[in-house]
Formats: C-alpha cells, sequence, structure tokens
C-alpha cells in the first residue's frame, strides 16, 4: 500500500491558492474510476483506490498546512508504513509555472508543510514538486503563495493536472523520468535529456600525430639480434641508426 498525500489548506477561501496545488492533484487523481468519495479519517479527507495493482490511499490533511504532518504521520503508523511508502505533492516556488521535479529526500526548502512531514514521518519521503514560481522578492512570497491562480494560468495548469492523473500509475510504479517527460510536454515544455558525457573533439588546428615507419618503430622497441662485428654488423648499425659506444 502506498499513500499520496496533497498539501493545501482546508477550506473554500483557499480552494483555488497557488499554496494549494498538491489539493487540486489529489483531487484530479480521484476522479479517476475506482477511487471512493471523499471520507473523514486520520485528520484528513481520504478516498481509497488502485493505481498499478496497487492499493492507494490518498490524504488531503484538514490540519491546516502547517500541520500537515499530524495527518500523514497517523495513517503511516496505523498502516504500519514506512516514509518510502509515502508520496507528497506541494507547490514549489523555485521552479518555473508548470514545471515538475520529483526525488525522495532532501531539505524543506522553507515550506511549512515539508518541515511538518519531516517531523512525522521522517525525510525519506518521495516529493514532487510542482512549481508555481517566485514573484520575484521575499516581501512578496506570502501574498503569491495565498494568492489564487491567475485565469491566465489554465493554459498550463489544467493540462498539467490532467496529464498527473492520466499517468498517476507511473507514480506508484516509480516510473520518474517518463512521469517528467509526460508533465513537460502536457506544459508545452522540451523533455529534458539524459546528460551523456561525450569525448571532447579535438581542435582542427591541433597538429596530429605523425605515424611512426616500421624503422622508427624498430627503434622505440628492442634492439634486434644483430652481430656486433663485420660488414653485416656496419650495415645494420647505419640501417637502424645505431651508434658505436
Amino acid at each position: 500500500m502506498q499513500i499520496i498525500a496533497g498539501l493545501g489548506n482546508p477550506g473554500a477561501q483557499y480552494a483555488g491558492n497557488r499554496h494549494n496545488i498538491g489539493f487540486m492533484a489529489l483531487d484530479a487523481i480521484q476522479r479517476l474510476p475506482g477511487f471512493s468519495p471523499w471520507s473523514k479519517k486520520f485528520k484528513a479527507l481520504i478516498s481509497e483506490g488502485e493505481l498499478g495493482g496497487e492499493k492507494v490511499l490518498l490524504m488531503k490533511p484538514q490540519t491546516f498546512m502547517n500541520l500537515s504532518g499530524d495527518a500523514v504521520g497517523e495513517a503511516m503508523r496505523f498502516y504500519k508504513l514506512g516514509p518510502g511508502d509515502i508520496t507528497a505533492i506541494y507547490d514549489e516556488l523555485d521552479l518555473p509555472p508548470g514545471r515538475a521535479r520529483i526525488k525522495t529526500g532532501g531539505g524543506h526548502g522553507g515550506h511549512n508543510g515539508v518541515k511538518s512531514l519531516d517531523a512525522h514521518c521522517g525525510k525519506d519521503y518521495r516529493r514532487l514538486r510542482l512549481g508555481i514560481g517566485h514573484p520575484g522578492s521575499k516581501e512578496q512570497v506570502h501574498n503569491h503563495v495565498l494568492g489564487d491562480f491567475a485565469k491566465s494560468d489554465r493554459v498550463w495548469l489544467e493540462p498539467l493536472l490532467d496529464t498527473l492523473a492520466d499517468n498517476a500509475a507511473m507514480l506508484v510504479k516509480r516510473e520518474d523520468s517518463q512521469l517528467m517527460n509526460k508533465l513537460a510536454l502536457a506544459v508545452g515544455a522540451k523533455p529534458e535529456p539524459e546528460k551523456v558525457e561525450k569525448p571532447r573533439p579535438q581542435h582542427p588546428s591541433a597538429p596530429k600525430p605523425a605515424a611512426k615507419s616500421h624503422i622508427r618503430q624498430a627503434r622505440g622497441g628492442m634492439k634486434p639480434n644483430m652481430p656486433t662485428t663485420g660488414p653485416m654488423a656496419d650495415m645494420l648499425k647505419k640501417m637502424f641508426g645505431i651508434k658505436d659506444e
């Protein structure tokens, strides 16, 4: 069993906030066939279903963002799961709008919901971060994250959430590269290619090493077994450039 927890704040006044993109993502997944209606348990709204052949519990903590770990930690202990069985979905200021990143573990980056998860669940859970962009200054951050998405954001927000829901089985099966590519294409961004280190090309003006003649190769190797005196010895010494000591 796996837990997918979306982070956000409960209440209609927060429903459209950028800070609630984690809730929005779970709403999109919950609309898939086979998921139960939302119900209350573990200080959260939960929905049970199956993705990729595995049982999944969707969770939207109702404890407010700063106490998200209370709810997720309670469910984790109830089902005897570990941090590796949890995936958290939340907003990321330091990613451009519509971009996504996924990793296991890491820092909280100042995100209070992540701080709470770290405290109650440990740090080694998976983190799917959905970019909401940075307003440009620290003073604007509060109003930015607690402000609603603009109508113009729908051009990337809806395709992002729909694509995440359509490919949610990849999240459970940990097919992270494939999922990131699909999310990038959904918002019109180019998938990030895998970095392959290529040999550095030689500068056109660089001199090429000269090929060695058979005689020069012979000079660089072992000295041939040759007579030391007589006409034949003199001829061979001259051919191989060997001087009398």
